[in-house]
């Protein structure tokens, strides 16, 4: 079976994974970033290459077939393989150039980055950036990134990892909406006006009842989970929230209040697979990463 599966071409093999892993031949091909119908093709192609059945058409997708259960660790060990060629190949270029993935918090990437990338690319033009906003969990490991950006550190083995430092969390409100409604003159005010707050994320209630205070979700009249939108919110004048501070308090159109009051922070990670970390283009980005953002944390 394994030297069956080793004269296939490798993008014969990516598509019965992606749809063996999906279920759905469209949803392998978002994951593959080709059409529809070249995965059809290519999953009849490595049936007709075998001379098996892979996948039973069901109402809700594609399942596999006793022999495809069958090939299945098989095409793993050899996706697991490729990976690490890969990754090995990655950490023996010496050159400053190619291109370097970058994963970072929706909010990081907004509003952190865009002005050090910009400097890194006028610094280093034959270097070319692919940011990926996104506050779920890419891996390093399979190269879905080169470099992480994150709120906690990676415990996984063969990642390096660096404290940038810790963001300062402040309490802030539109100027237009404090002059609308008033300020607040003590801290326990502060929830006699609108607040907002997240939807199903639980982060600030969890954030707030560790201060001793018996947060609520319906404290919150308006809420959204995608945190530039959140942030936009408060801008807009919907009313009281939190923010970091390097973001907010250079931004004219918002007040920050109690800024002596204690507020939680939120770790910034710099994160790589080990294999690629020291490639001259990755360490150049790594580099410019830290230098950019040491002067937004404490």
């Amino acid at each position: 079976m394994d030297a069956a599966l080793s004269n296939l071409d490798w993008s014969l093999i990516q598509s019965f994974l992606a749809v063996a892993e999906t279920g759905s031949l469209s949803e392998a091909a978002r994951q593959l970033g080709v059409s529809q119908p070249t995965v059809g093709r290519q999953v009849r192609s490595i049936e007709d290459h075998l001379e098996v059945t892979l996948f039973n058409r069901q109402p809700r997708g594609l399942a596999l077939t006793e022999t495809g259960k069958a090939l299945l660790p098989h095409a793993r060990q050899m996706a697991d393989g490729l990976r690490t060629i890969s990754l090995i190949a990655a950490g023996r270029s010496d050159k400053l150039s190619g291109p370097v993935r970058i994963t970072a918090s929706v909010f990081t990437a907004q509003y952190q980055l865009p002005p050090i990338l910009a400097q890194l690319r006028a610094e280093e033009p034959e270097i070319s950036i692919d940011l990926v906003p996104s506050d779920k969990t890419e891996n390093l490991l399979f190269r879905e990134a080169d470099i992480a950006l994150r709120m906690y550190r990676p415990e996984q083995l063969d990642i390096v990892t660096r404290h940038i430092g810790d963001l300062e969390l402040g309490i802030y409100a539109a100027r237009s909406y404090l002059d609308r409604v008033g300020r607040p003159e003590t801290f326990d005010d502060l929830f006699d006006f609108d607040m907002v707050g997240y939807d199903r994320n639980d982060d600030i209630l969890r954030g707030m009842r560790e201060l001793g205070l018996a947060a609520q979700r319906d404290w919150f009249v308006t809420r959204c989970d995608h945190h530039a939108v959140y942030w936009e919110l408060i801008r807009a004048g919907c009313g009281i929230g939190f923010a970091q501070v390097s973001i907010a308090d250079s931004d004219p159109q918002v007040e920050r209040l109690f800024a002596q009051f204690p507020m939680p922070t939120l770790p910034l990670w710099l994160a790589s697979h080990e294999a690629v970390r020291s490639t001259p283009r990755i360490k150049r980005v790594w580099d410019a990463l830290a230098a950019g953002l040491l002067p937004r944390v404490s």
